[in-house]
């Protein structure tokens, strides 16, 4: 009787410590969560329905980023268009070049 209840408090304590165990072995092999990759960005969000979400989503590369637009309900998410990516804000007093309007460039 002692040995099983040995046993099964060995058993509950090798559980709870299974957590820890898992994140010290994903830190020392630089393992990263969730969210944490090259990066993607919820930009909107509109409910259409109870259940239902147009999502804009930019996602990519930098040099490359595309803005997915989403229908996503309960059971299933479908691309419903995809646009390049806006480009990043300038900082204030930043200076943007002009250039002349095509029509006044011919000659």
């Amino acid at each position: 009787m002692l040995q099983t209840l040995f046993t099964v408090a060995a058993f509950v304590l090798l559980l709870a410590l299974l957590p820890l165990g898992i994140r010290w072995v994903q830190a020392r092999a630089g393992v990263r969560g969730v969210g944490t990759g090259v990066g993607s960005k919820v930009v909107s969000v509109v409910a259409v329905g109870p259940h239902q979400r147009v999502v804009t989503v930019e996602v990519g590369p930098p040099h490359a980023r595309v803005c997915l637009v989403l229908g996503v309900t309960a059971q299933s998410v479908a691309c419903l268009h995809t646009l390049p990516a806006q480009p990043a804000a300038l900082p204030p007093g930043a200076v943007v070049p002009q250039h002349p309007p095509f029509a006044s460039s011919q000659a």
